[in-house]
């Protein structure tokens, strides 16, 4: 049954946008969310049942039943095969995340996570933040493989999400892109959003966050470059999306537009992107401290064959 009904008067920003993209802002929920609740009838725009695709007249007033909030996700401590501890004091964890493992639990996902890998090898992280998420002040997507920080201690916990929103972290990654970005060293200052199509991918947007990616090619082969990124802003896909933007899509990342025949020579099944260089003040003394992740198997062999064969 419904959970929730409110009445909301559409407010001067949200004049002339989209249904599901307006309530999607003003309620905090996602277009895939705010579309079932239209095709349901849940959404009453000046009386009339508001298709998602409707515009928002500034004034007019919304009628929303909202879902039952759902549950949240559980932890479940299950190992995790690959899952390397690269550092670990009392206050973080350092970890190198495989392939096909999500940082924490979500709605949708069956499969292996960091925390519910730490909690069956027994480690004990901060209880700060919401109940799936616990410890995690940052996160790698499921198929970008590398080294991430989970905060074990709340004082750690505070200070490194400090750190990532002042953007005081070094985010080091190695990304393998189609073709050769011009020029060669440079900064992609483009804002990020959702698709406006695909909920599931996220794009340049005009009206997006701010979103900022400094690159520099360090090693060019025929079909592809090598970069170092480093990563101002941390957004959801944001290297995927600026690079795919530039029409240079990391190698392999299908979704993003990458050429399927170079992924399938090269034997990549995932986008090439690794977390390669993680450093930060440490919570407990302030010292700066840094580490560093190695390539994985499907990573480093496409690399070879691009030495090799002159690609």
């Amino acid at each position: 049954m419904s959970g929730d009904y409110r009445t909301l008067p559409v407010p001067d920003g949200l004049d002339g946008m989209r249904v599901d993209a307006g309530l999607a802002k003003l309620l905090g929920l996602s277009r895939t969310v705010v579309a079932a609740l239209t095709e349901a009838g849940d959404v009453v725009l000046d009386g009339q049942p508001a298709g998602k695709s409707d515009r928002l007249v500034a004034g007019s007033v919304l009628e929303v039943t909202l879902p039952e909030p759902e549950r949240p996700v559980q932890v479940q401590a299950v190992p995790v095969e690959g899952l390397i501890v690269l550092h670990e004091d009392d206050d973080v964890i350092v970890v190198d995340k495989p392939v096909g493992v999500a940082v924490h639990p979500s709605p949708g996902w069956t499969g292996p996570t960091v925390v519910g890998g730490l909690a069956a090898a027994g480690i004990r992280i901060a209880t700060s933040g919401a109940a799936e998420r616990q410890g995690v002040v940052h996160r790698l997507d499921v198929g970008t493989t590398g080294v991430m920080v989970v905060a074990k201690s709340e004082s750690a916990y505070s200070a490194l999400k400090h750190a990532f929103k002042e953007r005081t972290v070094d985010k080091l990654y190695h990304a393998l892109v189609q073709g050769h970005p011009d020029p060669i060293k440079g900064t992609i200052d483009a804002p990020i959003d959702r698709h406006p199509k695909h909920d599931y991918k996220f794009a340049v947007m005009a009206n997006g966050k701010p979103s900022i990616t400094h690159y520099e090619v360090v090693e060019a082969f025929r079909a592809a470059s090598l970069l170092d990124v480093h990563l101002e802003t941390g957004r959801t896909h944001q290297i995927r999306v600026h690079f795919s933007a530039l029409r240079h899509p990391c190698v392999g990342d299908l979704t993003y537009g990458a050429d399927p025949v170079l992924a399938k020579r090269l034997g990549v099944t995932r986008q090439w992107l690794h977390a390669r260089t993680l450093g930060f003040h440490h919570p407990a003394d302030g010292q700066w401290v840094s580490f560093t992740s190695e390539y994985p198997d499907d990573l480093a062999n496409a690399l070879e064959l691009l030495r090799a064969e002159g690609y």
